[in-house]
């Protein structure tokens, strides 16, 4: 039966459309972004966001999967998955490198930058530093936001760092291991994925960490003070492997790092404003915030003296430069 003029010009019209969508389903780029935080932390809120804004921004070209609570991957094993292309994008903790490379934990030096003002004077210093690392390790940093401030968690209230001498103490990266090392406590390698049963079967008997990690693993449930030392304000970091970037077309890179921007402005704001919310929610939840005495405030200086002292040591001439030029 042969076709009408129209009928031909509509199958042929189908048939283009069918060819378009299949070109596009098949151009569609998909990412998956592992992060070791749970759905509820304002870091994930902001990754949720993130993917959302570079779908748009690339006329979903590029479609990021997101995987919180360290689902795919373990908070260590982060950086090393998107290193090796396991994972085209990942959120890390930096101070969790400090041990392949001092400059990663510089935001992990208790009082060093201990406000979100000097947080992010050291951020501006130490980005182009860390883009050169990642580079060298088949990585590009996408974007940073500080956490709120660390205070220490504990059963009873710390008034001298010889209050902590034989608690067993959560250590989450090398910084906090050493800060329990020179208080006495007993370290504990626990991730935040794993802190509330931590507690709960007495593993941990305090931390140090701040108050959107307590709310989040409802440490008010086992732990009953918070003392307020805003010690420092460690990074989260988004990363992606240079291949899978430097596939993207033109105006998809350009997308994904307008994005990465508005997510670092976003998240910054959004630490600083949940900051005082968190430390409301835990004490609506029954946990007693403390501001540090003046003994435990020089006890934990001197701890912070000492680390800075042996951090310099392995950092060398660039960690020098770095604190040199952030101290100016």
């Amino acid at each position: 039966m042969s076709l009408t003029p129209r009928r031909a010009a509509l199958r042929t019209l189908l048939a283009t459309a069918a060819l378009a969508a299949s070109l596009g389903a098949q151009a569609q780029t998909k990412w998956d972004l592992p992060s070791a935080y749970p759905a509820t932390n304002f870091h994930t809120d902001n990754l949720v966001h993130f993917a959302a804004d570079v779908e748009k921004a690339t006329g979903g070209k590029l479609k990021i999967t997101l995987h919180p609570n360290a689902a795919l991957f373990k908070a260590t094993e982060i950086k090393r998955a998107v290193q090796q292309g396991q994972a085209q994008a990942g959120e890390i903790l930096l101070a969790n490198f400090s041990n392949e490379w001092p400059i990663y934990a510089a935001d992990g030096l208790p009082f060093l930058a201990d406000s979100y003002d000097e947080a992010a004077k050291l951020y501006k210093l130490q980005r182009p530093l860390l883009e050169k690392k990642l580079a060298e390790q088949g990585m590009q940093l996408l974007y940073a936001v500080a956490w709120p401030p660390q205070g220490i968690f504990a059963k009873k209230a710390i008034n001298a760092g010889a209050d902590l001498k034989g608690v067993k103490w959560r250590a989450y990266s090398p910084s906090t291991s050493r800060i329990a090392e020179l208080v006495g406590a007993q370290p504990v390698t626990i991730q935040q994925a794993e802190l509330s049963q931590a507690m709960a079967t007495g593993v941990v008997e305090s931390y140090m960490s701040s108050g959107s990690t307590g709310y989040d693993t409802k440490t008010y449930e086992h732990l009953k003070f918070y003392m307020d030392t805003q010690a420092w304000l460690p990074k989260n970091a988004v990363i992606v492997n240079k291949a899978a970037f430097d596939a993207l077309d033109a105006a998809s890179k350009q997308g994904l790092l307008k994005a990465a921007a508005d997510a670092e402005a976003r998240g910054w704001a959004t630490s600083k404003a949940k900051n005082t919310e968190y430390l409301e929610l835990l004490k609506k939840n029954g946990m007693t915030i403390v501001t540090p005495s003046a003994q435990l405030k020089a006890d934990m200086k001197k701890v912070g003296d000492t680390m800075l002292k042996e951090w310099l040591d392995k950092a060398g001439p660039e960690g020098k430069a770095l604190v040199d030029a952030y101290l100016k």
